[in-house]
């Protein structure tokens, strides 16, 4: 049976991963992000493309009418979307207290309101039963991230999810979190990573590798299957045991 996947962050990384694997099985794909072209670019065979800012209310509202035309119910919803606001304007001051505001606003406003804002604009239209919502955490929501801030982003999407699941579940609704370690092959790491820290990150998993795009779109697709159908309001570890340290 066909499904309808809408994927936020599906144009790169760990999105386009999982919207391929979907698409695989024949499920109908819509791809969110804020550049096009990228969206247009991302190899998905068959699959719907909605650019949008999803920090923006007007264009979550967009994305819900785009939604409710294309495709009516919503079986899967992923969020991808995402990182550490690298890509993000600077905030135009060099005074300490304004950089550490401006960090925090931008990592909340890319990695929990995106994902909240989406999640209430398309909850109604949530298969029911047997849809699934699923959330992209990090190890960084349990073992910090440097500043904090990209860490307490993530980590708002743990209690935000539980509440769902809770909200949800009358209606045959899973809501589960999967956290990811270090995975190669990503923007969110890009060029800037150096042969040391990369050995270090992977010297932290028990299995001595990284982790791939591949390895947490299979993660998602697992939950999002009808096997899944009785695991919700869970953080699903997709680290190589990282998570627990050495």
């Amino acid at each position: 049976m066909t499904r309808n996947i809408v994927i936020s962050g599906g144009g790169t990384g760990i999105g386009r991963a999982a919207a391929r694997v979907f698409a695989a099985d024949g499920d109908r794909v819509l791809l969110l992000g804020r550049r096009a072209e990228v969206l247009e670019k991302a190899g998905v065979p068959g699959a719907l493309t909605c650019a949008a800012d999803l920090t923006e209310p007007g264009d979550v509202r967009g994305v819900a009418r785009f939604v409710a035309q294309e495709l009516g119910t919503v079986d899967v919803l992923v969020h991808s979307a995402g990182g550490a606001g690298n890509l993000e304007p600077g905030p135009g001051s060099d005074d300490p207290l304004d950089r550490v505001a401006h960090d925090w606003t931008v990592n909340f406003r890319l990695n929990t309101l995106t994902a909240v804002l989406l999640t209430e604009a398309l909850k109604d239209r949530l298969a029911d039963p047997g849809g699934r919502v699923l959330f992209l955490s990090s190890i960084a929501a349990y073992r910090g991230s440097g500043s904090g801030a990209y860490a307490a982003a993530k980590a708002a999407l743990h209690p935000y999810a539980h509440d769902l699941a809770r909200q949800l579940g009358p209606r045959g609704v899973t809501v589960n979190v999967v956290a990811p370690g270090y995975v190669e092959d990503t923007e969110f790491f890009g060029d800037g990573m150096t042969e040391e820290r990369r050995a270090r990150l992977v010297g932290e998993t028990v299995n001595g590798r990284a982790g791939t795009p591949g390895d947490v779109a299979a993660t998602l697709h697992w939950l999002a299957s009808p096997l899944a159908g009785h695991i919700t309001s869970q953080v699903i570890q997709v680290n190589g045991g990282a998570e627990r340290g050495h």
